[in-house]
């Protein structure tokens, strides 16, 4: 169903997935940023979903079957991952999706190239790209990654290049374009008011969308909910 390809970043080889076989070209095509521990093959049922739309979902560096670069994992570098697959798949104008701290990497590509994006949908995040503490990639690597499996997805030299590269970027540039931000509404969600306040300075076209039953992982709790919005504000966006 996928094709699966590869991006030269430079020396750093950024592997993708994309429904481009089975996609009708009449619809605008969406590129999705996954979080900060995923790959792009957790993201096969999300491309299904959207068919015949043409989807097309990134591995970050450090993640799934890209590359694992000793350094540069700071935000301009997962940018350039980001529009190395742009150009490699030749894309001129999309919708762009950015989950968790893909958000970031979504917004800080979206910053400086407004003009090839119709819409972005932006997952439980706030538009700010953080640093990490001195502690958090070993918290992180022996506390969540490897209990839950997930270091099969994430490289730990990845997360301690995160840790050690990310410097705190605030988007403050204005987009005129649609967005909708996606918010789970329990304890433990990444937005608080104050995100959704700057969100709305971002964004004069915003739709909000939250997820009662939700903390940060939305996809694990409300997944046919997600999709469905999704899938409808793409739908709203090329009608």
């Amino acid at each position: 169903m996928f094709v699966s390809g590869l991006a030269a970043n430079q020396d750093v080889n950024i592997h993708y997935l994309d429904t481009l076989r089975m996609a009708d070209h009449h619809l605008t095509p969406i590129i999705i940023c996954p979080g900060l521990s995923e790959a792009a093959e957790e993201y096969e049922d999300l491309l299904a979903y959207l068919l015949p739309r043409r989807a097309v979902v990134l591995s970050f560096r450090g993640r799934g079957r890209s590359d694992t670069p000793r350094t540069k994992y700071d935000l301009a570098d997962h940018v350039s991952d980001l529009a190395a697959v742009v150009q490699e798949t030749g894309i001129e104008r999309f919708h762009l999706m950015g989950n968790s701290r893909g958000v970031s990497y979504a917004l800080g590509f979206a910053q400086k190239n407004a003009d090839q994006i119709v819409s972005l949908i932006v997952e439980d995040y706030p538009a700010e790209h953080k640093q990490m503490s001195a502690e958090w990639a070993d918290e992180y690597i022996n506390q969540y990654l490897i209990p839950t499996g997930r270091n099969k997805f994430i490289r730990q030299q990845a997360v301690k290049g995160i840790q050690r590269d990310s410097t705190p970027v605030r988007m403050e540039a204005k987009l005129a374009l649609p967005a909708m931000v996606i918010r789970g509404m329990l304890e433990g969600s990444l937005l608080s008011e104050a995100d959704m306040l700057h969100y709305k300075h971002l964004f004069s076209i915003l739709t909000v969308k939250e997820f009662a039953n939700s903390a940060h992982a939305i996809r694990a709790t409300e997944r046919e909910q997600l999709y469905l919005s999704i899938k409808q504000f793409l739908d709203e966006q090329d009608a």
